[in-house]
This record gives C-alpha cells, structure tokens and sequence, in this order.
C-alpha cells in the first residue's frame, strides 16, 4: 500500500513538473521578446490557431500532433516536450531527495528559474533582469520561511547567509569579469552572469553557491576549451555561461553539501 501511495505522489509530481515545463516555454520565448506570458492564449507562431485543450497537454499533446501543428502542418521543435519532460523530471529529484517539504516548494521554484534562465541565455546571450531579480528577492524569501521552520538557524541568521551569498556571487563574477576583460582585452562576461550568481546565492547561501560557482567554471573551461580545440568556436566568440552557472547551482542542490564534507575530509581531516 505504501508503495502505492508512493507512485501516486511521483506521478502527481511529475504532472505537475510537466505543467510547470509548458510554462516555463512559454516565458523561454515571450521574456525575450517582451510579450505578455498570459495573452495571446498559446498559439502556432505560423497561422496563429489557438492551441485546443488536446494540443496544449504538456509532453502528450506534441507526440498527438507528431510534433506538427494540425492546421498549417508547420514542425513543431521537439524542444518543448523535452523542456516539459526536464521539468518533471526534476520536480520528481527534488522530491525524492528532499521528500515534501518547504525545500522541496522552495527548489521546485529555484531549478525552473534556472532552467528558464539558462535557456534564454542559450537562445539571445542575455539574462533578463526580470527573472534574475525576481528570482533573488523570492530566494530571500525563502530562507526567511526556511529560518522559520528550520531546525538550526533562526530568521536573522537564515536571512543573512542569503544576503552575504547574494553579495558574494554579484561580487566574485564582477570581480571575475575584470580581470578576465583585462587579460582577454574584450568583455569576457555579461552583467548578466553576476546578477544570475547573486540569485543563486540568494536561494543557496554562500557555502553552496561557491560550490555551483567552482562546478560552472570547470564545465565552462573544459568544454569552451574543447570547443576551441575541435574549432567549433575561436578564442575570441561569445559563449553563454548562464547555463553552466544553472547547471552547477542545480548540482550544488542536490550534492552540494556531500562535495563540502568531502572536500573537508580530504583537506582538513582534522576538523
């Protein structure tokens, strides 16, 4: 019975993964272009018909429609249904890691931003201040709810390591940026990247967010590096580093904490 009830909650979870994902591509496309994400209703961007309940299924209604719009027969990029099926996916992670709890709510919430964010940085190489700054205020609301209901840290002291962990990632990228701009002699990072790590460190304090920051950079080096080895990109092309940023914040969630002891372990075994 008990593993009844368990499947039932990891498929309701992944519905609602999956919903949320369908959302998420609505903001991935409408943020960038400054389109209201509640109207036009969602729509064939070719001949403009309006989406029925069917078509609108996350994942289902693509594989329904075999990924072409049933009035104009225009492809539709399977990239949505993989968006939704990410989603869902890591709603149910989170849930199995953290069982249902304010943390679970709260990194629901975080990973969409980050995979929101990710993506329209894939797409434009911009960071919308929208997302980065909604998504810092809403983390420091949520460790004030968590110093609430946590066990260790009070409000004040919950609150604070959001603040210090915000300032630390606008700072340590800034600080990145200028020193890398000098030495490339160009602008080697967005404003974007900082305001994007400020948000992480918002929602993950500053041990966590120095361990999603050293994750992004190693990613960003070995596979810019290897792009430029293989001469996919110069030495001189822009790369969006928001999604190594979403990546490493989103390993740091699950792992983080693992890496830091581990990293203790090996170096300060004393402690």
């Amino acid at each position: 019975m008990e593993i009844f009830a368990e499947f039932i909650i990891i498929t309701l979870v992944f519905i609602l993964g999956a919903a949320i994902g369908s959302f998420l591509n609505v903001v991935i496309y409408r943020i960038p272009a400054q389109l209201s994400l509640l109207y036009p209703p969602s729509r064939c961007p070719v001949c403009l018909h309006k989406l029925g309940k069917t078509e609108n299924v996350p994942i289902l209604g693509w594989l329904w429609l075999r990924g072409k719009c049933r009035h104009c027969k225009t492809p539709i990029s399977p990239r949505y249904p993989i968006i939704e099926t990410v989603t869902a996916l890591l709603f149910v992670a989170v849930y199995l890691h953290f069982d249902l709890s304010v943390t679970t709510f709260a990194y629901w919430a975080f990973l969409s931003w980050l995979l929101a964010l990710s993506l329209i940085d894939y797409d434009t190489m911009t960071l919308p201040n929208s997302l980065t700054q909604s998504g810092l205020i809403i983390g420091l609301g949520y460790q004030g709810i968590n110093g609430w209901y946590g066990e260790n840290l009070g409000i004040p002291e919950q609150l604070m390591s959001g603040i210090i962990g915000a300032v630390l990632g606008i700072w340590l990228f800034d600080i990145i940026t200028l020193v890398a701009s000098g030495i490339l002699g160009q602008a080697a990072m967005g404003g974007g990247d900082a305001k994007l790590a400020g948000m992480m460190g918002a929602w993950l304090g500053w041990k966590l967010l120095l361990v999603g920051c050293f994750l992004a950079c190693a990613m960003g080096a070995f596979i810019g590096g290897g792009a430029i080895a293989l001469g996919i990109l110069s030495r001189r092309d822009p790369m969006p580093f928001g999604p190594f940023l979403a990546l490493g914040g989103a390993i740091a969630v699950f792992y983080g904490q693992s890496l830091i002891s581990l990293y203790v372990d090996l170096f300060f075994p004393a402690f």
